[in-house]
């Protein structure tokens, strides 16, 4: 008899840990409360534009999980790579080559000549070297002005962390995540890459696989509670009835799951990660026309923490001619709800459009701005901790999505947590069928 997985959230991390667990000949139910699949991942026409919502840019390509769900899964999506020779930093009175790449290093105005440059390239060899690894309890802003760093050394690393990490406080993430999510970047050949057709032609990939081999997804299904027996999860219950497993994936938010774990065995031990923060960006994507010819598709003003990308200029999203741009500024956490301050950095956002975009307000065909966007669900930030994949209090049910630790930050931790959600099910299944074996 396959074993029976429920999985809850049809957002990256539960499609990927049931696409994974369904070809692997596992029986996999896949529930989401929404109409469509993908959570915040997901892709909205308007207008003959797609819109993506959710942080879409994916790092690391090369040594990225859903390379490795691309491989297993034969998932067929294409890629398109971010091109760091048309991305520049907006200085305010002149625009400057990005340091992400040897040519971009050397020529960039951020660091002046000489032994500076020398400085901050020496801190990228001694982080992919691990001769730097942070210090557990100390914020990265902390550790560099421990370290006697050069003041524009310390300014550009914190810079770089501001537009990996999607914060307007950069130097406040752990000195250790801080490290260990460079040492991985700086090794790259492939910084930054685009699913071509965006969120949507991968959410579809996955479900292919899932239906495929033989499994379920349903949708408009509201998990009401979880069922306990004897300190195991036996099934979740729905306004349908109750769906029944053997493990139990929960790929939902900490908000969610202190919902529908409430009185249970987990409810002390999810109860913590209820009261840490998420990561809330503000979102403004322009739909237009007739494309404004721009030699770059990725401008961040420095000063502002704003940035903009041509997302037309990496996936068909467009009818013929237009062009889509996206927008978003790093909000610190008391800024977000301020209506005041959210309408003062939309304003900086149109005065960036109106920089580098002349005459986009006359081709302005479809819009979407959004004040609160989650960014991630819980912030990397001082002392707020990621969840673990499992709680020893029970031995089957498990947890994944952006909000659980895993590898890298953004979409990657919901891919990573997701395969790791995976390869503890299927080691658990492959130990039970060798002690069955050892036991004949």
């Amino acid at each position: 008899m396959k074993k029976r997985t429920v999985v809850v959230g049809g957002g990256l991390a539960g499609l990927s840990v049931a696409a994974r667990l369904a070809k692997a000949g596992q029986d996999v139910t896949l529930l989401e409360k929404a109409p469509k699949l993908g959570g915040r991942a997901v892709t909205i026409p308007l207008k003959g534009f797609d819109f993506n919502f959710g942080a879409h840019a994916i790092y690391s390509r090369d040594s990225s999980y859903i390379r490795k769900l691309q491989k297993e899964l034969q998932l067929n999506i294409g890629w398109v790579d971010f091109d760091p020779k048309k991305a520049r930093y907006d200085l305010g009175h002149e625009m400057t080559e990005m340091p992400a790449t040897l040519e971009g290093l050397y020529k960039t105005k951020v660091l002046p000549k000489g032994a500076t440059k020398a400085r901050f390239a020496i801190e990228v060899v001694k982080t992919v070297c691990l001769l730097e690894r942070g210090e557990e309890g100390v914020s990265i802003g902390e550790w560099l002005k421990r370290s006697g760093k050069h003041q524009q050394v310390q300014d550009l690393m914190l810079t770089l962390a501001s537009s990996n990490f999607f914060t307007q406080e950069p130097e406040r993430i752990p000195s250790t995540v801080f490290f260990n999510y460079y040492q991985r970047l700086f090794r790259t050949s492939k910084a930054v890459s685009y699913i071509a057709g965006g969120w949507g032609s991968l959410v579809s990939e996955l479900e292919r696989v899932i239906v495929e081999n033989g499994s379920k997804v349903m949708t408009k299904a509201k998990i009401e509670r979880v069922l306990f027996d004897q300190g195991r999860v036996v099934g979740v219950e729905t306004p349908d009835g109750v769906i029944e497993g053997d493990e139990f994936v929960f790929a939902v938010p900490p908000k969610e799951l202190g919902k529908i774990f409430a009185e249970t065995p987990l409810e002390h031990s999810i109860a913590p990660y209820l009261l840490h923060k998420p990561n809330n960006v503000l979102v403004y994507d322009i739909g237009l026309t007739q494309r404004i010819d721009t030699p770059y598709t990725y401008i961040y003003d420095k000063n502002a923490r704003v940035f903009m990308t041509d997302i037309s200029a990496y996936t068909p999203c467009t009818p013929e001619g237009g062009q889509l741009i996206q927008a978003v500024a790093y909000l610190k956490s008391e800024e977000v709800g301020d209506r005041e301050h959210a309408a003062m950095r939309k304003e900086a956002i149109e005065r960036l459009f109106d920089k580098h975009l002349p005459g986009w307000r006359d081709q302005l065909a479809a819009k979407r701005y959004t004040e609160r966007a989650a960014a991630q669900e819980i912030k990397v930030e001082d002392d707020q901790q990621l969840m673990p994949v499992q709680f020893h209090a029970c031995s089957n049910a498990y947890f994944a999505g952006d909000w659980v630790q895993g590898v890298g930050q953004l979409s990657e931790l919901s891919f990573s947590s997701g395969y790791e959600v995976g390869e503890r099910i299927l080691r658990k299944d492959a130990g039970g069928i060798r002690l069955m074996s050892w036991a004949v």
